[in-house]
């Protein structure tokens, strides 16, 4: 009988860098009150159905359910809302996603505007390097998209 060892699909992702930027007509807190709650993705991503979580903070689980009947389940690994800053890390998708990794932050740039950044890196379940290209591509768009209708949202 073989010997099992302690083993994890959940790693850092090698694959591609996508940064999503977007400067804002708004207070920080106020950017950081629609893009820092873990839960809340729906109000700017209209794909989303709704998002089910399991726990609070840190180690909590959101199940992202999206209006076409794919599913996303992520951890929040950290999150600081005093910097306003947050990391996830992706544990199931039905998406051409192996590994993912994510951060949100919110910088305050004066009183009345901030930047939002959300940042992915990512690489796809299949495919492999060949793959890369439209995978970087359909991330970014969907980033910008999202990242675009915060600032739309608040300003």
């Amino acid at each position: 009988m073989q010997a099992l060892k302690p083993d994890t699909l959940i790693r850092n992702p090698q694959g591609c860098l996508v940064v999503s930027s977007v400067d804002i007509t708004a207070p920080a807190s106020a950017v950081w009150s629609m893009v820092g709650n873990f839960a809340g993705f729906p109000v700017f991503i209209p794909a989303l159905s709704h998002i089910e979580m399991t726990g609070s903070g840190v180690r909590s689980v959101r199940k992202k359910l999206f209006k076409d009947g794919h599913v996303v389940i992520e951890q929040l690994n950290s999150r600081d809302d005093e910097a306003m800053h947050m990391t996830w890390s992706l544990i199931y998708t039905s998406l051409n996603i192996g590994n993912l990794w994510a951060a949100m932050q919110v910088e305050h740039i004066d009183a009345q505007s901030s930047r939002a950044t959300w940042t992915i890196q990512a690489e796809p379940w299949e495919g492999g390097l060949q793959a890369l290209p439209e995978f970087q591509a359909f991330l970014q768009g969907f980033a910008d998209q999202a990242m675009g209708n915060v600032r739309n949202l608040l300003t």
